[in-house]
This record gives structure tokens, C-alpha cells and sequence, in this order.
């Protein structure tokens, strides 16, 4: 007689919905790390706002904002990143592509702010990278393999 998928000879994880978010390693990964490079870009932006002469500009650079705009700019998008990544702890799809979005415009951010903080947008750099990648990677690859 053949089973029936939530019988008896079913292991007990392969009967339970495999929509629980921290069954995915890669997005609650990527979600950490939205919520730590988001509160980066916080602190770079309340510093930028509060006192615009603690970064160096050079004027060897093509584009040129004021500080002030840049720091309010950087507050933004790190509540909406920090928002976004406590989003991917649900689980829900639109929060991964959310994620990639607001992680690009992350990085994109940082990179035009590399005359002003190198150290600190070459590290924000790096981790809107990570959770592009963590975000990217198939979800239904790390199902099977808990």
C-alpha cells in the first residue's frame, strides 16, 4: 500500500512548510547583514548631517554634492535597508527583490560617496555585494539541502 505524503512513513521536517525563513540560510544571512550595513549608513549619515567638516572632500572629482544632502540621502536609505532586511525575516519574495534593489542603490550610494569616506564605503561596498549574492543564490537549493 503506498503512503500518503504527510503519513506515517514521512519524516517529520519534510511534512512541515519549508516557508520558514530561518530554514534559508542565505536570506537570513543577507537579512543580518541589511539590517548591520543599514545601520552603517545611518551612523555615516547622521555624521555627515551633524558635522559636515569630519569628512575630507577632494575636488579632484567629477561630481560634487553638498555634504549635508549626501548625510540626509544616506539616512534614508539606511532605515529603508534596516526596514527591508527585518522584511526578509518573513520570508516573503517581494522582500528578496526589495532587498537586491535597495542593496544596488546601496552600493551605488557608497561608491559616488568614495571621495569623502573611502575606508567606510569600500566596506558597505563590500557588504551590499554579500547580500546581492546572499539574496541571488536559489532558495529552493537550500530547502533541499536542510
Amino acid at each position: 500500500m503506498a503512503s500518503t505524503a504527510n503519513g506515517p512513513g514521512v519524516a517529520p521536517h519534510a511534512a512541515r512548510s519549508s516557508n520558514h525563513p530561518f530554514r534559508i540560510g542565505w536570506t537570513a544571512f543577507a537579512a543580518v547583514l541589511m539590517i548591520f550595513g543599514g545601520a552603517m549608513a545611518i551612523f555615516e549619515g547622521i555624521a555627515a548631517i551633524a558635522k559636515s567638516n569630519v569628512f575630507v572632500a577632494t575636488r579632484d572629482y567629477v561630481f560634487r554634492f553638498n555634504l549635508t544632502g549626501w548625510g540626509w540621502i544616506h539616512l534614508a536609505l539606511g532605515i529603508v535597508i534596516v526596514l527591508a532586511g527585518c522584511a526578509l525575516f518573513t520570508g516573503a519574495a517581494w522582500a528578496r527583490v526589495v532587498g537586491i534593489v535597495l542593496a544596488g542603490l546601496g552600493a551605488l550610494a557608497n561608491f559616488l560617496w568614495l571621495p569623502y569616506f573611502p575606508l567606510w564605503s569600500l566596506v558597505l561596498i563590500a557588504i551590499n555585494v554579500f547580500i546581492i549574492w546572499a539574496l541571488c543564490a536559489n532558495p529552493q537549493e537550500e530547502e533541499k539541502s536542510v
